[in-house]
């Protein structure tokens, strides 16, 4: 049995899950709305979906049963909250919300109604964390003791040009967005294979000094001038893990903008910019091509031409030879990928869970454990580093 779906936003992000869901055999009628209805009519023109609709309140007000929300980060949590107490499943692009009062509403709405909630991690895929999944699966590690992860993507690679498309005249304003209020690409590719949480956490910011009006506290619509943070956090269960969230850094993120080490008694996996290894008391093997994503896509792909240059290698990748595709639909088998594999997986990873009543991997319960240690390490920062305990909501139920 397939379901209707409205897709909330249509920019630069939603077409590439738009034509993944419009090829999905559970998924029926796809309508669009945004605030500029121009977009909405031509990601319902470019993908053949069924129309769309003047607002997102006459989207709830439809018969529409599950919504995408693919709109501002800070907009997420209020956006899917209405729609879960409108009675939509609700798929979430990242972060789940922006204050711990938010994540506790969408934790409360998704028991409350018994509606799916999924949020769009991309790094849960993420071949790095995919294989150290599976590794920790089978004991390979030993006891997995600490872990690193990083989003290093510097400003001048795309997000410049991303942030005038979404931010308008004023996209100087919401440029600034603390980089530890968008914790999910590391904290999510750690935990994502990792089964535990953090606990407590102590961050240090780096104030900009860049003097374009970018990070600038008096033209910040969130007073930030962090470009840089990095957080460190105590986990349950005994252990640590380190994220970087960096956005002034000497780093080539088109190629690699997310990646991960993990470290514990019987072995290691350390992944960089173009190589990956696997390590043990041993020696060295070179995982490389097991974790390398294959392009489908090319950058120069007329459904890319909305997006910056610099952000196009995101949304051309294939799979890995880590990514066990046997699961997905036939209908993805040759249709372009991103975010190194991962949104194949995501699609269906929704599509299955509202059609067969499941939580998926990334459920609300998930997502508040990916989400909320930045949102307390943005604290800590603009406390000098100070350690804060974490809350946590819990395991998700049974």
């Amino acid at each position: 049995m397939s379901f209707s779906l409205g897709i909330v936003g249509a920019g630069q992000f939603a077409g590439q899950f738009a034509k993944l869901w419009r090829l999905h055999p559970g998924v029926g009628d796809i309508f669009a709305t945004d605030l500029l209805p121009d977009r909405a009519g031509r990601l319902a023109a470019e993908y053949d979906l069924a129309g769309t609709l003047p607002s997102f309140e006459a989207l709830l007000d439809s018969d529409v049963d599950a919504v995408a929300v693919f709109t501002q980060r800070w907009t997420h949590g209020p956006l899917v909250l209405k729609a879960l107490r409108a009675g939509k499943h609700v798929y979430s692009a990242v972060p789940m919300a922006v204050t711990r009062d938010e994540i506790a509403a969408i934790i409360d709405a998704v028991r409350d109604t018994g509606l799916t909630y999924m949020m769009g991690e991309t790094s849960q895929y993420n071949p790095a964390t995919v294989y150290a999944r599976d590794r920790i699966a089978d004991g390979a590690f030993g006891r997995l003791f600490y872990a690193e992860g990083d989003y290093v993507h510097d400003m001048d690679l795309g997000f410049y040009a991303a942030y005038q498309y979404s931010g308008g005249e004023e996209w100087k304003s919401t440029a600034s967005y603390p980089p530890l209020l968008y914790p999910t690409h590391s904290v999510g590719g750690v935990l994502g294979a990792w089964q535990t949480h953090a606990v407590s956490v102590s961050a240090i910011g780096v104030a900009d000094d860049r003097g374009d009006g970018v990070f600038d506290k008096d033209i910040s619509q969130f007073g930030n001038d962090f470009s840089n943070a990095t957080a460190l956090f105590e986990v349950a269960g005994g252990g640590s893990f380190r994220t970087n969230e960096f956005r002034r850094v000497g780093y080539p993120s088109h190629i690699r903008e997310s990646r991960f080490r993990f470290f514990g008694t019987e072995a290691s996996l350390e992944q960089l910019a173009t190589v990956s290894f696997w390590q043990d008391k041993e020696g060295v093997r070179d995982v490389t091509d097991h974790l390398r994503p294959k392009p489908t896509l090319s950058p120069d792909d007329p459904s890319l031409r909305h997006v910056a240059p610099a952000l196009r290698d995101a949304f051309t990748s294939g799979s890995a030879p880590v990514h066990d595709r046997t699961r997905l639909p036939a209908e993805f088998a040759h249709v372009s990928n991103g975010h190194e594999g991962s949104h194949h997986f995501l699609a269906d990873d929704f599509v299955r869970a509202v059609t067969t009543g499941t939580l998926p991997p990334v459920n609300a319960w998930a997502a508040a454990r990916y989400t909320l240690p930045g949102i307390i390490a943005h604290d800590s920062a603009l406390k000098g580093g100070e350690r804060l305990e974490i809350p946590d909501f819990g395991d998700a139920p049974e």
